[in-house]
């Protein structure tokens, strides 16, 4: 008579618990992914700021004066940018941002999310002769917190956001 091995595999119970335990890593993992995709996101901002920086004080050292974004001649790399760039009025008398924008991917979602760009209390984008400010806005993860960014003439505001959309 032949005698049959007995059979080898995992029981059920052994199948659910290494389930769980991926399943219990997985949910400590995603929210830490998320918060540092976000980051990394936001240094899109910080570079694209940093750029109209420069071209500000070029405009500056040429004419006297800062300008909109048209007039510095600063042009967005790429057509996948997620954030929305504003400086203030074009023209020698400047002022505050009037609607001078180089668009993001996501600026005809922001206003119908949330009503409004800026968050209350956000630094606004102007132009002067002796200074300037530029600001940047994104809904970086699609949530109700926008992230938002501003740089001026003495480069005051790169270290921290006005909201942080990546918290």
């Amino acid at each position: 008579m032949l005698r049959i091995e007995s059979q080898r595999g995992f029981t059920l119970i052994e199948v659910m618990i290494t389930v769980a335990i991926i399943g219990i890593l997985a949910a400590i993992a995603l929210p830490n992914m998320m918060r540092y995709q976000a980051k990394a996101r936001q240094t899109e901002a910080k570079t694209t700021l940093g750029g109209i920086f420069i071209r500000q004080n070029l405009h500056w050292a040429e004419n006297g004066r800062y300008g909109g974004l048209g007039e510095i001649g600063f042009l967005l790399s790429g057509g996948t940018n997620r954030y929305t760039y504003r400086t203030g009025a074009a023209g020698s008398a400047g002022g505050a941002n009037a609607n001078v924008t180089t668009p993001g991917t996501l600026q005809d979602t922001l206003p119908a999310m949330l009503g409004t760009i800026e968050p209350e209390g956000a630094t606004l984008a102007w132009n002067s002769i002796g200074g300037f400010t530029a600001t940047a806005s994104a809904n970086i993860d699609s949530d109700v917190v926008v992230d938002q960014w501003h740089l001026n003439d003495i480069k005051i505001g790169m270290q921290i956001p006005d909201s942080d959309d990546a918290v």
